[in-house]
């Protein structure tokens, strides 16, 4: 079982200097993050022009994975930790498009390039994740909706499989919510339909509406567990301790790998007016006075409240750290410094030098 302590975050490079102009900035953070497209721009275009384009960002978007390891790579090793984005390869399952991913020469391109990016990781020792977006209902009551979420996560685990994951419990994570009407019991139906490296790199993570930590806990002989801190106090009113016996039992579902939890924190313009950052947020009060639960969800840029995060590092000790929040690497670097009380601004001039030449 590994033991440093990770702190990561997810899918998007964002450059350190965000008062440069908008052009600027997209021309360096541009090769380390995803392109995408539409299944409506394809649909115009014809065959040719389509599948030339499907190819360009295929290249592009393998390669920024590869740069955003590289860029990973040079943290400090307790920041080595990221989360893919799922856009890897667009339009993977839509019907109309799907062809062009099996095509040989696609597929070869993406066994060669994946394995690169797998192999690098692990040289660089960062720790790699995927999470499926929300349309990904494997529990729910419709087998037309549970089928298509079946397909959109086994096209994540044909990127992890490439990438050369998958066939051990838990060396890569792929996290998707219960969602769902039929709860825990459809998840373990549908683990019963899924390839052994899906089953091998699958999470559950509790979320802030009707599906909460004692539900994932249902699971936990199934698969590993994720605790969102920010999820459970959204729908409980609750700072869940690390020592917790719920939390003990989340540990115990990775089964000797080192467990991930989610941490992220409200949006200043959500929170009461003036709000100092220097308290424990109440959901109770903050509810009593006024504010809708669903605005508190919303992610903050960083984490400016110090008593939070001692309370989401305590979590450290026994788990890595994804950082939820929207300024992504700049607020996981924030608070590794918090976490530190370290300073390397060296660190951002060498992420400014990377980003230049990536």
């Amino acid at each position: 079982m590994k033991t440093t302590k990770r702190i990561g975050f997810a899918c998007k490079y964002m450059h350190p200097d965000q008062t440069q102009k908008k052009k600027l900035l997209e021309e360096i953070q541009r090769p380390l993050n995803t392109r995408s497209t539409t299944v409506q721009w394809l649909n115009r275009q014809t065959v040719d022009v389509a599948e030339e384009r499907l190819w360009d960002i295929m290249v592009h978007n393998i390669a920024s994975y590869g740069r955003l390891i590289e860029y990973v790579g040079s943290l400090p090793e307790q920041l080595r930790m990221v989360r893919l984005g799922s856009d890897v390869l667009p339009v993977y399952t839509e019907p109309t498009w799907s062809y062009f991913w099996r095509k040989p020469d696609v597929v070869a391109y993406c066994e060669k390039h994946f394995a690169t990016v797998g192999r690098r990781a692990r040289e660089l020792d960062v720790r790699l994740s995927m999470h499926p977006g929300q349309f990904t209902v494997l529990a729910s009551d419709s087998e037309e909706i549970v089928e298509r979420s079946i397909e959109e996560f086994e096209y994540h685990v044909d990127c992890i499989r490439w990438m050369g994951y998958g066939t051990q419990f838990q060396d890569f994570k792929c996290n998707v919510h219960i969602s769902g009407r039929k709860g825990p019991a459809g998840i373990k139906a549908a683990l019963k339909r899924l390839s052994p490296e899906a089953r091998n790199t699958i999470t559950i993570e509790n979320d802030e509406n009707k599906w909460g930590i004692e539900h994932s806990l249902e699971l936990a002989d199934d698969l590993a567990l994720v605790l969102d801190i920010h999820h459970h106090w959204c729908r409980e009113g609750e700072y869940i301790s690390p020592t917790d016996d719920r939390f003990v039992r989340v540990i115990d579902s990775w089964r000797g790998v080192r467990p991930v939890i989610h941490y992220s924190y409200s949006r200043n313009e959500h929170l009461p007016e003036g709000y100092a950052h220097d308290t424990m947020p109440s959901m109770s009060k903050l509810l009593e006075a006024g504010h809708k639960k669903a605005k508190l969800r919303a992610h903050s840029d960083y984490y400016p409240n110090r008593l939070v995060n001692d309370y989401a590092l305590s979590f450290l000790e026994y788990a890595d750290i994804m950082c939820e929040s929207k300024c992504k690497n700049l607020a996981s670097i924030k608070l590794h410094k918090y976490y530190t009380g370290e300073q390397y601004d060296i660190l951002e001039q060498d992420v400014r030098s990377f980003s230049a030449v990536a």
